[in-house]
């Protein structure tokens, strides 16, 4: 079974107190993050992790607080999420093939939907992936419109419950429940690394 990790938005900004968007408990999946991150390199397992990039004017400002605004620092990655081998791809890079050698994407993105990237259903369907594994921030926002893509897809999708966090927890456990009706699982990062 191929697999393919999806890290959803864990940056800076979203992670820790002094945020720009900061999700109040954040900082505390991070461990769980890297974790499995560095799982995914040992065992040669591709890392997409999606990101904001948002211009200063970015027209999601009017429905959010400024956050991630390409090139400061609260639109970084912690480092401990960081894998060594990896590259930066722009919302407008051609997504066609895995970089050779990389073992993480970085994918930038303007809206709250990685989909909203028309090449990355194809993609995705070019590493051959049968399986999805996904964690980061925040579930019922971001983390949902990445598990509601994968699924598309037709494949497993896992979301890694203590990988995830929220800002509102009746509507991410909606989105769980909403995930394992449509046929995905749930499962811990003691449950992947295993």
């Amino acid at each position: 079974m191929k697999t393919v990790f999806f890290d959803v938005d864990t940056q800076l900004d979203f992670l820790y107190p002094a945020g720009a968007l900061y999700v109040p408990g954040a900082e505390r999946i991070v461990d769980n993050v890297a974790r499995l991150n560095r799982y995914a390199a040992a065992n040669r397992i591709p890392v997409i992790s999606d990101m904001d990039a948002h211009s200063e004017n970015d027209a999601e400002f009017h429905d959010w607080p400024a956050h991630c605004v390409a090139g400061t620092f609260g639109q970084a990655k912690p480092q401990a999420t960081l894998l060594e081998r990896r590259v930066v791809l722009s919302s407008k890079a051609k997504l066609s093939e895995w970089p050779a050698g990389m073992q993480q994407i970085l994918l930038e993105k303007q809206s709250l939907d990685a989909f909203s990237n028309p090449q990355l259903p194809g993609f995705l369907q070019s590493l051959g992936a049968d399986r999805f594994v996904v964690y980061g921030v925040v579930t019922e926002i971001c983390v949902k419109c990445a598990v509601s893509g994968l699924l598309r897809t037709g494949k497993r999708v896992e979301l890694v419950t203590d990988a995830v966090r929220h800002l509102n927890e009746d509507e991410a456990q909606q989105t769980m429940r909403e995930l394992e009706k449509a046929g995905g699982a749930l499962t811990t990062t003691a449950e992947i690394c295993a």
